[in-house]
């Protein structure tokens, strides 16, 4: 449901059939990675805020400033927000915008990692450290030494080994590292550097993470995406390529890659037998929901899978004030993911 069909959405009615309630109402959140600590469940969305900023392609009006984390004793007791757990004014190296984060744990610390833009304009990706869950938490003096763009989620495999997955389209400034280095040219368009349609589309990446989480212990390599004859996807494929949003669970032995299509508002999924992949299409997730970004994670609890992604049913459409939510995933005999609609 992108924001050009808002006018025509009867919000009452929707909010009585969608598949979940806001899960906190008194700020707007989004951007949702969940995990489960120690037998209770922590949310690190993004903190919504309109600071006035002009709409744009490059998300401009995202000028989010800090994280709340959002805790739930069970799937389905009261979420609570815990407070301020890190402010950009803490990160010496950032300057603004303070997009999706994500969390770990690892021998009793907790790891926030997240992406704000530098003072040279350009997406890198922090880490901040607490002996808590809820923070607060203490960030890195430097970003993480080559990481750039968006979206970072790290994945713990049975091993004990982390990854980081990370990438976004357009805002997020990924099509300008198709050199390896970051293109400054003009002009500042949201669609400049970006394949053609009939050329494959950019790739997510992913990097193994050093012993002590803060930084990457490999170069980051791209992540394929084929489809089911085993070809890259295409750039003009845009109802099943990576736009944003990397994810990454395992269920059955089977690592599964989420993500979500950007312009067409789908949250897709791909199934690959290793964490650096190739990965297989499959199929969505999750439908198009109201507002025009789709962003989620996936959390195993208690022997069930959930889904949490946000909406902007709360904010009545507006697109950058939006509200997590929660769902049950269930899967069929052969791993794939029975697709959810957001509004029954």
């Amino acid at each position: 449901m992108p924001e050009d069909n808002i006018e025509h959405i009867n919000f009452e009615e929707l909010n009585q059939n969608a598949l979940s309630a806001p899960l906190v109402r008194h700020i707007y959140t989004a951007d949702p990675s969940a995990h489960y600590f120690n037998g209770k469940i922590y949310i690190y969305p993004s903190h919504d805020v309109d600071a006035g900023e002009a709409f744009d392609d490059l998300g401009s009006h995202f000028a989010m400033e800090d994280y709340h984390v959002i805790s739930m004793d069970s799937i389905d007791s009261e979420a609570v927000d815990n407070g301020i757990a890190l402010h950009i004014d803490d990160v010496q190296w950032a300057k603004q915008q303070m997009w999706a984060p994500d969390a770990n744990e690892k021998n009793g610390k907790f790891y926030l990692f997240f992406p704000a833009k530098d003072y040279d304009g350009i997406f890198r990706i922090g880490v901040a450290v607490s002996d808590s869950p809820i923070g607060p938490f203490k960030a890195q003096l430097n970003p993480i030494k080559e990481s750039f763009s968006i979206d970072p989620a790290v994945f713990k495999d049975e091993d004990g080994s982390y990854y980081m997955y990370f990438g976004g389209l357009w805002g997020g400034q990924l099509q300008r590292w198709r050199s390896g280095v970051f293109n400054a040219d003009q002009p500042e368009s949201p669609t400049a550097f970006i394949p053609d349609d009939k050329d494959p589309a950019l790739l997510p990446f992913v990097a193994k993470m050093s012993d002590d989480l803060l930084e990457f212990d490999e170069k980051p390599k791209e992540i394929q995406i084929l489809d089911e004859n085993g070809a890259l996807l295409l750039s003009g494929d845009n109802e099943r390529r990576f736009f944003e949003a990397a994810w990454l669970h395992k269920h059955n032995g089977n690592y599964y890659f989420s993500y979500s299509t950007g312009d067409t508002h789908f949250i897709c999924y791909a199934i690959g037998d290793n964490p650096y992949g190739p990965f297989t299409y499959k199929g969505r997730i999750l439908n198009p929901v109201v507002g025009w970004t789709s962003h989620h994670s996936i959390c195993q609890i208690e022997g069930k899978t959930y889904l949490f992604y946000h909406d902007s049913s709360l904010s009545k459409g507006v697109t950058h004030l939006r509200c997590i939510k929660k769902a049950e995933i269930n899967y069929r005999e052969d791993g794939s993911i029975i697709t959810l609609d957001p509004y029954q």
